[in-house]
């Protein structure tokens, strides 16, 4: 089975690694050389960790990094079996991307998408099949994390759906949820508003970003503070979905606070960057 994985950023990276490390051939699909080669470094020093943790041996991480092309062209995908969508997480970028998918893939078992705002129907719009557009919502790092929301639109059909979860299940070894296409899916949903609170304390002076972590880790039995998630998530991701919630449901929750925009603005996007509410080594 052959995908196609297109976007190689912090998510797209990690999506191709997990289907690499499923026995799977993967080509990634970045916008030009340089991005390609950040997408190869970061597949490289994952499987690295992996080697260093003892969850992957030396043999078996050169078979998985052998698995893995790369390339500048979206032509390269064709005769991919499944399509799975991680570029930026801007909707026309996205609708413009289906389309070419479209084409390229007539006979391809599914198309997905790793969206965190966009509603699936809109990206299967664009498409002369609709019934075969899904969404799989992996999340950060998804080497790691053993969640993927998969989400249906309204045209997606019952053998897509069917599809989507024995791949995620049976060939990722992943755990999947069923998610309706709305924004937020299920887990962003819940999780940003409780993010957008956090930042809301933050910039009034409420408490310092040190404490509201240290408050959701220790008090809570949080795994990683609400700031600190943040930055990991990426801060233009969580301006996205935080639009993307109050422009569907008008909730004055989902409105996100202005030091975000200007840190978005700013380009501090967490962890990606080097800088968000803390700083990172590059």
């Amino acid at each position: 089975m052959r995908i196609g994985v297109v976007g190689g950023g912090l998510m797209g990276s990690g999506i191709a690694e997990v289907c690499a490390r499923a026995d799977l051939d993967v080509t990634v699909v970045e916008v030009d050389p340089t991005s390609l080669d950040r997408a190869r470094a970061r597949v490289e020093r994952s499987l690295e960790r992996a080697v260093r943790s003892g969850k992957l041996s030396t043999e078996d991480r050169g078979v998985v990094s052998d698995r893995v092309a790369y390339s500048t062209r979206v032509e390269d995908l064709e005769g991919s079996d499944i399509a799975i969508e991680a570029i930026v997480e801007n909707e026309h970028a996205k609708r413009d991307l289906f389309r070419k998918l479209d084409e390229i893939l007539p006979d391809a078992r599914f198309l997905a998408s790793n969206t965190s705002s966009v509603p699936i129907m809109k990206l299967g719009a664009e498409t002369t099949h609709p019934q075969r557009v899904i969404g799989l919502h992996f999340f950060n790092p998804a080497p790691v994390l053993p969640l993927v929301e998969v989400v249906r639109s309204i045209m997606t059909s019952e053998d897509t759906l069917r599809q989507a979860h024995t791949f995620v299940e049976e060939r990722l070894g992943k755990k999947s949820i069923d998610s309706q296409d709305r924004a937020g899916f299920v887990v962003n949903a819940l999780l940003v508003p409780y993010l957008l609170s956090a930042v809301r304390m933050y910039e009034s002076g409420f408490a310092s970003k040190e404490d509201i972590d240290h408050g959701m880790v220790l008090g809570c039995a949080h795994p990683m503070g609400p700031l600190a998630l943040a930055d990991l998530i990426g801060l233009d991701t969580l301006l996205a979905v935080s639009e993307s919630l109050y422009e569907e449901f008008r909730d004055p929750t989902a409105v996100a606070p202005p030091v975000l925009n200007r840190m978005v603005e700013a380009g501090l996007l967490g962890r990606k960057s080097g800088r968000g509410f803390y700083e990172y080594e590059s």
